[in-house]
């Protein structure tokens, strides 16, 4: 199988984005928030907004399955205050959970968490309870940043945290380190925000011990990680300076990198620099980058192309495209054999 570890909602019927802004809007107001039951949006109009887009390209490109969860810059858990990320966490998280349900085969759910600046994370607990036990997901998106950009937050090795970790791994699941849209307007979103988000999560990490207390906890650190291949030596030599171990040893037993790096030569580094057992496959496909690579004639978030030409050998690809996803989602890999039984059965 070939399995996307990364994609988002980023196709939504507008009447997601509509009902939104109607919630902002009544919190600016301090008026009466919309009731979720206002949202409406049958199956045929989710199975509209994905049959011709992530499903479509999903085909074009070969891609089996895709970790399917809201659309990371629509989290924005800098706005309002922990209800209206409650409220909003909770739609998207349906909605992600309901297209799963529509196409079992090609989607497995993942969770955002109602976070908001200053709150204490336990208060995502619940939510966290009810998106893998009662929707079926395999996985969290954890925003270091609930701030939008102002790194209000503790880093992610505090205890502050550890609410949420002690339920991760309770539920055996992973997080995605992934944050959202930025406020300040010295970091663009997508170009700045999330790659400094990345590479200062490794560093956090790298100057933590956060995996002497939770062994099993298991990081996805999206976009390639950042700088953090790219200065894998400076990483390496901090760690030293630090009197901490070897980074195989530190952080790879627990930290994962994905592939949604948008050109040959980064993947390159990434599949060199870091060991296949620790890198995922993803695109984050109809996300950031859409465009076509006028060097290439093909889309830039095809990350496929780049893995097929790369220098992985066979078994090595086998672990970037299935094996690596199925190990950190044990719950993926769980409801994957479900459906082969099922297949079976038939």
């Amino acid at each position: 199988m070939i399995i996307d570890c990364h994609g988002h909602y980023t196709t939504a019927p507008r009447a997601l984005e509509a009902w939104r802004q109607r919630q902002i809007d009544a919190f600016h107001a301090g008026s009466t928030p919309p009731s979720p039951s206002e949202l409406r949006i049958g199956d045929d109009e989710l199975r509209e907004s994905i049959e011709g887009n992530q499903l479509r390209l999903m085909d074009e490109r070969g891609i089996d399955l895709t970790v399917f969860s809201p659309r990371a810059s629509f989290m924005a858990h800098h706005i309002g205050d922990f209800a209206v990320s409650s409220a909003w966490a909770a739609i998207c998280n349906d909605l992600c959970a309901r297209v799963a349900g529509l196409f079992p085969r090609r989607f497995a759910p993942a969770a955002m968490l109602p976070q908001s600046p200053g709150v204490d994370p336990a208060t995502c607990i619940p939510e966290l309870e009810r998106s893998v036990g009662e929707l079926g997901c395999v996985g969290i998106n954890l925003n270091p940043d609930p701030s939008g950009g102002h790194w209000t937050s503790p880093p992610l090795t505090d205890r502050h945290w550890y609410p949420i970790y002690e339920k991760m791994v309770e539920l055996d699941i992973p997080a995605m380190i992934h944050v959202s849209t930025s406020c300040n307007p010295c970091f663009h979103t997508t170009g700045a925000h999330y790659l400094n988000a990345d590479t200062t999560a490794v560093m956090q990490l790298v100057q933590g011990d956060l995996f002497k207390d939770f062994p099993t906890l298991r990081f996805v650190v999206p976009h390639g990680g950042g700088a953090a291949p790219y200065h894998w030596g400076r990483f390496r030599g901090l760690a030293q300076e630090m009197k901490k171990p070897l980074l195989e040893d530190h952080l790879l037993g627990n930290v994962f990198f994905d592939t949604c790096v948008y050109h040959q030569p980064g993947i390159d580094l990434l599949t060199r620099v870091v060991p296949a057992k620790n890198v995922l496959f993803a695109s984050e496909m109809i996300g950031a980058v859409r465009g076509i690579d006028p060097e290439t004639g093909h889309h830039f978030d095809d990350t496929r192309r780049y893995i097929e030409a790369s220098t992985l050998d066979q078994a090595a690809r086998r672990q970037v495209y299935e094996s690596n996803a199925r190990r950190v989602f044990p719950r993926l890999d769980s409801r994957l054999k479900a459906l082969e039984q099922g297949t079976h059965h038939a």
